[in-house]
């Protein structure tokens, strides 16, 4: 009975490296920074107000208060610089403007707490206001920035730990929170290919098909997806079984690697394929954070993922 009453702790407070979090982090900036780059040219017909833009965002916003009035918005920022006589489209360049300068910030390491609340403030109010043109990658892209928000910041690679002097925060402490992100992601697998599994269209082949062919993600030529007919059924079999056993192989030894790989793998493959660059990026990001340097592999096989600060760690509180 102690082993089993100590089992819990030991599983969730395993002492782990810090590389996870720098990957968390320099991963998410570029997201979000890419993100902002892809939408600049569309900016204001995006969130715009009334005719001005391709949807009505306070008919959209209408509808997020029915869900709920506490969804954070793009009108909340609006109405904000209205207070300070500032013209809608001026405040949207702001938003804009401010969504990169905190991914950049993100990316060095600089007020790495700070920023990381408000990039995920900035990226929810603006994916929720935009939500019918939103897809996956919007819903993973917050997840990610909601645990970088509560992530024992900051890493050894940040600039607030090796310039500012921060100390950094205990290994247990590391260990629980990448734990906590771990069996999340085993949790998005899990039910994800046991989706796919319930229906005939990823046995067949046909899931697959229709998406490779639907547009705007049509972009290998239907010629070629027809010459690699035959392969599709066993292409769509793999990803179920892949997703929905995600949670049993990712965690022993023998077979974590093979799978590990074999995730990214598949998203590589999205993003290559479909053109879903954005939505392939994060996936690989939150996987290697949970389950990439230290766990699949180990960090210290390549130096440039060794901490360079390896003694201001503090023993945590809790």
């Amino acid at each position: 009975m102690p082993n089993l009453r100590n089992a819990l702790p030991r599983f969730l407070f395993t002492p782990q490296s810090t590389a996870w979090l720098s990957v968390l982090r320099v991963g998410l900036g570029l997201q979000v920074f890419f993100y902002a780059v892809s939408l600049r040219s569309d900016w204001i017909e995006l969130l715009a107000e009334g005719n001005r833009g391709l949807i009505r965002r306070d008919l959209m916003e209408a509808l997020l208060s029915v869900e709920s009035p506490l969804i954070p918005r793009v009108g909340w920022v609006v109405e904000a610089g209205g207070w300070l006589h500032l013209s809608e489209t001026n405040v949207l360049w702001l938003l804009w403007g401010g969504l990169l300068l905190a991914s950049l910030f993100l990316v060095l390491g600089l007020f790495c707490r700070t920023v990381s609340i408000i990039a995920w403030i900035l990226f929810l109010c603006t994916a929720k206001s935009a939500e019918p043109f939103g897809y996956g990658v919007d819903n993973f892209t917050i997840i990610g920035l909601f645990y970088l928000v509560i992530a024992p910041l900051p890493d050894p690679w940040s600039i607030d730990a090796w310039w500012r002097g921060i100390s950094l925060k205990s290994s247990s402490l590391q260990g629980l929170h990448r734990r906590v992100l771990q069996l999340h992601i085993c949790i998005i697998y899990f039910f994800s290919g046991l989706a796919k599994c319930a229906g005939r269209g990823w046995w067949t082949g046909t899931s697959l098909w229709r998406a490779l062919t639907r547009p705007p993600f049509d972009i290998v030529s239907p010629e070629i997806l027809i010459r690699l007919g035959l392969l599709l059924p066993l292409l769509g079999i793999v990803v179920c079984v892949m997703e929905a056993t995600y949670p049993v192989f990712i965690w022993p030894r023998k077979t974590r690697l093979i799978w590990f790989v074999g995730v990214l793998a598949l998203h590589a493959g999205i993003g290559l394929m479909m053109g879903m660059y954005l939505f392939a990026w994060v996936m690989i990001v939150l996987n290697m954070a949970a389950f990439g340097p230290g766990f699949a592999f180990e960090a210290t096989r390549f130096s440039f993922i060794e901490s360079p600060i390896k003694s201001r760690a503090e023993p945590s509180s809790i």
